[in-house]
């Protein structure tokens, strides 16, 4: 079954900047998505998918994770500061659930493995295109497999914050039981009730507990 390119009349997508230091996997990519888009310029590094956004933004981004300089989830946030709202898709070799968590909270609108890729970055695009967010089914599932009872996926540092609210420590109190600033966990804190859908410390605990995040 072939998969076809989304066509917007009201949000076209004509341009797609892909950045990838293998360059036989830009090209790759780039053949791919000949038909889809009516510009595509390739990128070698986190630095040149920033300066190319700059000098002229996509409609949309196809990016690696781990390149020279700068990673494609830090080029992302780079953008993001500067009011650049172009949607990312990430085409990786990362199939940690932690790191697609982390692209997705960052911002990333797609996060596809490249085990996987071909029609599936199609499939991704075309969802982006439409408003959705796309995760590869598999890392989806090994999401949810490794995370046990829970539907949710958090970093250790921030099991460990969470396990630290739940005895009843202030943020300050745990940013000097972890060696980081008041700031850093309230951030983590902030990110953990966003996940679990709660806007108090009190509910946050109750749901974490449901969940099976917080160990006793």
């Amino acid at each position: 079954m072939s998969v076809s390119c989304m066509q917007s009349t009201a949000t076209p997508f004509r341009r797609v900047l892909v950045a990838d230091d293998h360059m036989l996997v830009a090209q790759g990519i780039e053949r791919l998505l000949t038909d889809c888009f009516e510009s595509i310029e390739l990128v070698a590094s986190g630095e040149e998918l920033v300066e190319a956004l700059r000098r002229d933004p996509a409609d949309v981004v196809v990016a690696d994770i781990s390149m020279p300089g700068i990673s494609g989830i830090d080029a992302m946030r780079v953008m993001r500061n500067e009011g650049c709202p172009t949607p990312f898709v990430f085409l990786t070799m990362h199939n940690e659930s932690n790191m697609a968590v982390e692209a997705l909270r960052a911002g990333a609108r797609g996060y596809v493995l490249k085990s996987a890729a071909g029609e599936e970055l199609v499939r991704a695009l075309n969802g982006v295109m439409d408003g959705q967010t796309y995760v590869s089914p598999t890392l989806a599932a090994n999401a949810i497999a490794s995370s046990g009872r829970s539907r949710y996926t958090l970093t250790e540092k921030q099991l460990c914050i969470l396990e630290y609210v739940a005895r009843g420590l202030r943020s300050k109190q745990i940013a000097y039981e972890l060696g980081v600033s008041v700031r850093t966990v309230e951030s983590h804190k902030y990110a953990i009730m966003q996940a679990l859908g709660v806007h108090g410390t009190l509910e946050l605990v109750r749901r974490a507990e449901q969940e099976g995040l917080i160990r006793h």
